[in-house]
């Protein structure tokens, strides 16, 4: 018994330290061990607590010593430090598809890995903007049904939700199945974060063609018995190139196309197309980027926005094409 009480008292002592220490506060041995009396009903001697921390710091745990009139000791490192814990903080609050009740269980979780005097730190920080939360619970149980799904390598059917006008009812945008509610079967091979929305990457053995999906529009997730198929078309994409080339997430065949920007525009098109995008040089004031495209109503509203710093060079169809899609704008203002 005596074993199991040290065991316990050093499990203690080790979550005393993880939760009332940290790099900038330590806690003396009597403060241990009044905790350990007042939250754990474990009483015990000085000379005891001296040897949990010296079996503690023979695990591997970085336990620090402060030496002054009354010694202080703090856990030196954790898992995250604090500015990573803020970095995920404000990524769970700042993203539209997490609900408010699912960031504020995150955020709890979040603060639990550093100290509680640091959690309170954090916690002040924190400033959920509620207004652009979903509040569709079910997209947790989606990610964690496809993942299960693409590990088991088996086919997947779901219905896919979409809004439509509803006029001359309460609710003007209601919610419909495409396909009128007939089901989607695909096989899926991967999960991808687009603009703040998770999408499903999956063969479409009817089309024979590799598609994506919003998993938040996904309902009645259902995996099936079947083995997946379009093994040979997944293969043939590059995977990690798939979200720069499906431009905006919209559907087609990617093209190449050759933009010229002027000189101030290389950070928007290393941004979206990344560093090693092929590139030479057009004159003194421009370059000219060779990019992989889906033609889309996203991708010209994209260059749109650079006004006359960019041009379309080649293929003369998606000039054509661009052409076209500026008439359409301007004349709804003409």
């Amino acid at each position: 018994m005596a074993g199991a009480g040290t065991q316990k008292r050093l499990l203690c002592v080790y979550q005393i330290l993880r939760e009332y220490t940290d790099e900038e506060y330590g806690i003396t041995i009597k403060d241990i061990a009044l905790i350990l009396e007042a939250e754990y009903r474990i009483v015990s001697a000085r000379r005891s607590l001296y040897g949990d921390i010296a079996a503690l710091r023979d695990f591997g745990v970085d336990i620090c010593m402060v030496k002054s009139h009354d010694t202080r000791y703090y856990l030196g490192s954790r898992e995250f430090e604090l500015a990573e814990l803020k970095i995920l903080i404000d990524l769970v609050q700042n993203s539209k598809f997490i609900t408010k009740k699912k960031s504020e269980e995150l955020i709890i979780k979040i603060k639990g890995l550093t100290s509680l005097r640091q959690g309170r730190i954090l916690e002040k920080q924190a400033n959920l903007n509620c207004s652009l939360k979903t509040t569709n619970e079910q997209i947790y149980y989606n990610v964690d049904k496809l993942q299960h799904a693409i590990a088991a390598k088996k086919q997947v059917e779901f219905l896919y939700s979409q809004w439509v006008l509803n006029f001359g009812h309460l609710d003007m945008v209601a919610k419909s199945y495409r396909k009128n509610g007939k089901k989607y079967v695909v096989s899926p091979y991967g999960l991808i974060w687009n603009d703040d929305n998770y999408y499903l990457v999956a063969y479409d053995g009817n089309s024979e063609k590799i598609k994506h999906y919003r998993v938040d529009k996904m309902e009645r997730i259902e995996i099936l018995y079947g083995e997946r198929t379009g093994i040979k078309e997944f293969l043939k994409m590059d995977f990690p190139d798939y979200k720069k080339t499906v431009f905006g997430m919209f559907g087609g065949e990617p093209q190449k196309v050759k933009i010229r920007f002027e000189n101030s525009l290389v950070g928007a098109v290393a941004d979206r197309f990344g560093k090693d995008v092929k590139i030479e040089k057009y004159d003194a004031c421009h370059f000219v980027a060779e990019v992989d495209v889906v033609i889309s109503g996203k991708f010209f509203g994209w260059l749109f926005a650079f006004g006359d710093k960019a041009k379309i060079m080649e293929p003369e169809k998606t000039v054509k094409e661009f052409r076209k899609f500026a008439k359409s704008v301007l004349k709804l203002y003409n």
